[in-house]
């Protein structure tokens, strides 16, 4: 199905034939599919901690369908090389040279399924790709298609067998997401939609890959006011000196909780960034970047609750005594 190039990309335009699109397989997770679209235009990736069968794989088929972006998902085991991810070179004896086959790794849109069952070597063969948006095997740099976005899945009540991902990984992500289960009448359509042949099957291309780079110059230009940045900045500098962390979100997080921001309100209609968009993302940007004291572990602490408790505690254009931030 060809869609239709324009000079200018008309955002409302684009997100809601995004939407739209993606909706007819993934229901009732409009939220979740906003994050998705900006972490695109960031070039961030996401990470998703959720119980199987609640339609990750699917989100991420109907994300790519949507843009007609390629895509390529890798179970992730223990018996998993990194030139499995990367690539490997073969020798031809025909040319009696060695060539290149690229790996799974050069896709626009990668899901990387149970990622922390392989094993650390493994799970690092991304870390050049996930932050440069490049590979490097056999001495020779390859860049990777744009966008490139990497889409990771774990199960967080299954650990036996498991790599847990180190925290240099983990801050690779610009987002932590939940798809959560589907409610009563949510969970009725999801079956109605299955009926007959799976909605995945038959969906179109409804947007261009290539429009995603006009959006990203433009979520760009999203403007933040001194006092929302300075309500993000002490946000931040909250988490570096919680008595329940012993790790606060280092500067890669402010700058991911402000790019994201932008994006967010770009899709949102808006050229200019409120508190309120900091508070919606957060959840999804901080908690992942944040280590807990063991003894507040023990108490059943939780580096979501740090977050909530910080976004509940710090209100806006109250300029605070912060440690650390040169004010």
């Amino acid at each position: 199905m060809a869609v239709e190039t324009v000079a200018r990309v008309d955002v409302a335009d684009f997100v809601r034939r995004f939407h739209r699109n993606v909706d007819q397989v993934i229901v009732g997770k409009s939220a979740v599919i906003d994050l998705v679209l900006v972490a695109l235009i960031v070039e961030g990736h996401v990470l998703f901690e959720d119980v199987p069968g609640v339609g990750k794989t699917m989100l991420a088929r109907a994300v790519a369908t949507t843009l007609g972006a390629s895509f390529k998902r890798i179970q992730f085991t223990p018996d998993l090389l990194p030139s499995d991810v990367t690539g490997v070179s073969v020798y031809n004896q025909a040319t009696g040279s060695f060539e290149f086959r690229p790996g799974p790794v050069f896709v626009h849109i990668l899901l990387a399924d149970e990622i922390n069952r392989a094993t650390p070597r493994t799970q690092s063969a991304l870390l050049e790709a996930m932050g440069e948006g490049q590979i490097t095997a056999d001495g020779e740099t390859r860049e990777l298609p744009r966008p490139f976005l990497v889409l990771a899945t774990q199960n967080p009540v299954e650990y036996e067998g498991t790599f847990p991902l180190p925290e240099a990984q983990l801050d690779r992500f610009l987002l932590r997401l939940q798809m959560g289960y589907p409610d009563f009448d949510e969970e009725r359509q999801v079956l109605e939609n299955l009926r007959h042949e799976h909605p995945i099957n038959r969906l179109q291309p409804a947007v261009e890959v290539a429009d995603l780079a006009e959006l990203q110059a433009l979520a760009q230009d999203v403007h933040l006011d001194r006092s929302v940045i300075d309500y993000l900045l002490r946000l931040i500098a909250a988490t570096r000196r919680h008595p329940d962390l012993s790790l606060g979100a280092s500067p890669r997080g402010s700058l991911a909780l402000y790019k994201s921001a932008q994006a967010l309100a770009l899709i949102r209609g808006r050229d200019y960034v409120t508190p309120d968009d900091i508070k919606e993302l957060a959840p999804a940007v901080l908690p992942h970047r944040l280590i807990v004291k063991p003894e507040s572990e023990v108490r059943g602490r939780t580096r979501d609750a740090v977050v909530q408790q910080l976004l509940t505690d710090i209100e806006v254009g109250i300029a605070d005594d912060v440690a650390g931030t040169g004010r």
